[in-house]
């Protein structure tokens, strides 16, 4: 908790300095008379003088300023340093120094993610983990181990490389390049169009269907096949093959292609455990001899199938418990068409809302298919920092490996020169400004919830959760926090730096101030706008 809060500190101490630090550096510049540059509000803890200016640290560090001579509208100024007062500045020079605060904040963002980029970092390769058997990548044959080497030409060597060569490339065949086994070939594979939106942002994109997780290999059984027939289960997870552990999907393939004759399978199952009146599963290890089915590999070649459209949990006074669908079904079609799997699934439900459609399904316990016109319904949940979600779902969920069942992702080292580093940070930071005016601008329409925002509750536990993710982690969440300060800060909203600069431009356009009376009735709207926001974001922080 206290290392969280030491965190919760520097963050915000380094930004409000950052911030502070462009107004004070500009002003002196100017000629401008700097009376003090306060980190922290309230009560000074500790400080010194230097020249004119007084260096202090405050009470509360939510927040700083720097105190100008003449920054108030009835502020008297000793003889002869009326000149040197802020407001008697030309409109040009306060427009600077009002400006050179959001403009540090929004410009020392490249300074960081040009430390995150610069230098030799770890990357997820292209080495595929998962081929989702219903998309293109597995119908031009991809496989769990292949390394992906070049789209339409282009070397890629990260998994990040690899998703960014297909924006823009779907609805055509693109040539895949791949390693297997140290041999290199060429596949055809047209991408389909997907749509990543956010509320930031909207990217259209082609998908293959490969993952770089490496997913367990974990069954799913017919009712009536060899494999039913040898014992095994469904969501039954294979550890090993004659003997020879197996981690992943792809190392199941690579060794049933080399045995021949009986397979005997070392499974772990998920057993049944009745504590008092409390059912649970507890792991159990299991062997199971099965033949190899002849012409087959991987899953078929035990008599069984990828678990994907097995049914692993159902939720309760769902649409699909209402239908009758159990655990251990497996879903079979969607409006009378063949289900591969649970992405395509999804993807056909995002579109259709709440309107009804035909799902077919083969029962556990009978071994028949049954079909039955169904409709999502609204869930209500909460995510990770509290915040209540709202979304239409079928109420069921397929088998999802842990973080535990899942072996370690295929990494590279990518190296990054300082040329690279900086360009790619100079790129990002005009990216992200971008998504966040977008935010900004839903919130005004109501396209954003406000149940979004956060205060200094939210920020303490975001900066604590980034520390415990790693040195880069935090540093991102500095980056997109000083963005979003140096973005806010230009809203024209009296007392934030965006109106004192729609001031300035005012006076240099129209040759006359805006009013006093004007300026004081608008601070007062401002003070009240701002403290309505700052009680909706400690509302949502308490409600979390």
């Amino acid at each position: 908790m206290f290392q969280g809060f030491g965190l919760f500190i520097i963050l915000l101490g380094v930004l409000v300095t950052v911030h502070e630090l462009g107004h004070f550096l500009v002003a002196k510049a100017c000629g401008v008379k700097v009376l003090r540059f306060s980190v922290g509000f309230g009560p000074k803890l500790l400080g010194f003088t230097k020249g004119e200016t007084e260096y202090q640290l405050a009470l509360l560090p939510l927040g700083g300023y720097v105190k100008m001579a003449g920054d108030a509208p009835h502020e008297e100024l000793e003889p002869g340093e009326a000149e040197r007062g802020f407001l008697n500045a030309p409109p040009w020079k306060r427009a600077l120094i009002v400006a050179a605060g959001p403009g540090a904040s929004l410009l020392f963002p490249v300074l960081i993610y040009f430390f995150v980029f610069v230098g030799a970092r770890e990357a997820v390769s292209t080495k595929v983990g998962f081929v989702d058997p219903a998309m293109p990548a597995a119908a031009a044959g991809i496989r769990a181990g292949d390394r992906i080497t070049a789209v339409d030409g282009a070397p890629v060597r990260t998994f990040e490389d690899m998703r960014k060569a297909f924006i823009g490339r779907f609805d055509r065949p693109v040539a895949i390049t791949l390693d297997r086994a140290g041999q290199s070939q060429t596949v055809q594979v047209t991408p389909r169009k997907m749509v990543e939106s956010t509320p930031m942002d909207s990217v259209e994109r082609g998908l293959i269907g490969v993952q770089p997780i490496r997913r367990p290999a974990v069954v799913g059984v017919p009712p009536g096949s060899a494999a039913a027939a040898a014992g095994l289960r469904s969501f039954d997870r294979v550890l090993a093959v004659n003997g020879v552990s197996i981690q992943d999907e792809a190392a199941l393939h690579a060794e049933v292609a080399r045995q021949e004759g009986s397979l005997k399978l070392t499974v772990q199952r998920a057993q049944p455990l009745e504590v008092g009146a409390v059912t649970g599963h507890a792991p159990a290890v299991v062997e199971v001899t099965v033949p190899k089915q002849s012409g087959a590999d991987g899953f078929a070649a035990l008599g069984a199938e990828t678990s994907d459209m097995y049914v692993a949990a159902v939720y309760p006074d769902s649409a699909a418990q209402k239908a009758g669908i159990k655990a251990g079904d497996r879903l079979v079609a969607f409006n009378g068409e063949p289900l591969r799997s649970f992405n395509v699934l999804a993807g056909e439900l995002s579109t259709l809302k709440e309107q009804p459609f035909e799902l077919t399904w083969r029962s556990l316990e009978d071994g028949q298919e049954h079909t039955q016109k169904v409709a999502q319904s609204v869930h209500t949940s909460k995510d990770e920092m509290g915040t209540e979600l709202s979304r239409l779902e079928l109420g069921l969920r397929p088998w999802v490996p842990s973080g535990a069942e899942l072996s370690p992702e295929d990494t590279v080292t990518v190296h990054v020169g300082v040329g690279e580093a900086m360009r790619e940070a100079v790129i990002v930071v005009p990216r992200i400004v971008g998504q966040m005016v977008k935010v900004i601008g839903g919130l005004v329409t109501g396209n954003v919830s406000p149940k979004t925002l956060g205060g200094p509750v939210m920020m303490y536990q975001l900066a604590s959760k980034s520390a415990e993710q790693g040195r880069d982690s935090f540093l991102h969440l500095m980056a997109i926090i000083s963005i979003n300060l140096g973005v806010m800060n230009l809203l024209p909203i009296p007392i934030l730096d965006g109106f004192q600069l729609l001031s300035a431009f005012w006076e240099g356009i129209r040759r006359r101030p805006i009013p006093v009376r004007v300026r004081e009735l608008a601070n007062v709207v401002g003070i009240i706008l701002l403290m309505a926001l700052m009680g909706m974001a400690f509302f949502n922080d308490i409600t979390r």
